[in-house]
């Protein structure tokens, strides 16, 4: 292209995406190379550990196959207790995280100070892993869904309230300007002018967490938190992978509907 022959305003264009594109690439380039390097770390290029590993896997494989599902009726409550989970722990976590996502909201917190410990609570909340947490509260209330539900409600309020307050933080500011300038108070701003703004953002992001929670609340019942991931562990230690393959099998397809539930919800709200 003979750029020559081309109005000033258009080379001008043409060398900034020039620039931008070139820009991009070296940052291509880095992230691959971390990648890269982190696999090699990780051991993932040792071929031989993966080979000799594959037969272990063929045989694994070979023992989950057919499934069976002859405990199936006693997979129904615990499959129960974990939609139970996942519910409880979703609604008690936007319990916990719109308060602190409207203090971690800079647009809407009272002061500098209260922002930066609201932030700061909200990052060491979503830190520490479920699993960790869960094996926190069976050790501190013992076995059974509480655990699970309070593990699964602290972590994502670290992390549902980090999503509010960033739709909280982006509303529009002349709304909030406008109720101001009419004498509401810190409240009737919030009720009138801030969460009708950003309820459909809440509301899918609630539900995203809904369907995360169910599959989060499969992996707590293999540390005593009661629900599926308990039946879970339980068919690991007696080795049948039958079993495990059943489980597996019957967690997938709950998972699909809750899916698709959460979608269908998502869907009627826009």
């Amino acid at each position: 292209m003979n750029q020559a022959a081309l109005p000033e305003r258009y080379r001008s264009i043409l060398e900034t995406n020039a620039a931008a594109g070139r820009r991009n690439t070296v940052l291509i380039a880095a992230v691959v190379a971390v990648c890269l390097l982190a696999l090699a770390l990780t051991g993932f290029f040792d071929v031989q550990r993966l080979v000799e590993g594959a037969p272990a896997l063929a045989q694994l494989g070979s023992e989950m196959i057919p499934p069976d599902f002859s405990r199936f009726e006693a997979w129904l409550k615990p499959l129960l207790d974990t939609l139970a989970m996942s519910v409880a722990g979703t609604a008690l976590a936007v319990v916990l995280s719109l308060p602190l996502a409207l203090l971690a909201a800079p647009n809407t917190s009272p002061h500098a100070g209260i922002y930066r410990i609201a932030r700061t609570l909200l990052a060491a909340m979503r830190s520490v892993p479920e699993i960790i947490l869960g094996i926190i509260f069976v050790a501190a209330v013992g076995f059974g869904a509480l655990p699970g539900v309070l593990a699964l409600a602290l972590h994502s309020t670290g992390m549902v309230g980090k999503f509010y307050a960033e739709a909280i933080e982006h509303v529009d500011p002349k709304p909030l300007e406008a109720a101001r300038a009419a004498g509401a108070s810190r409240f009737q701003v919030i009720t009138h002018a801030v969460l009708p703004q950003v309820l459909p953002q809440l509301a899918d992001i609630t539900l995203y967490r809904w369907e995360y929670h169910f599959r989060a609340s499969a992996v707590l019942g293999i540390v005593g938190a009661g629900g599926i991931g308990f039946e879970l562990m339980a068919a690991l230690r007696l080795i049948r992978y039958d079993q495990v393959a059943a489980i597996l099998l019957t967690i997938l397809a709950c998972v699909v509907v809750v899916d698709a539930t959460g979608a269908a919800l998502r869907k009627r709200l826009k």
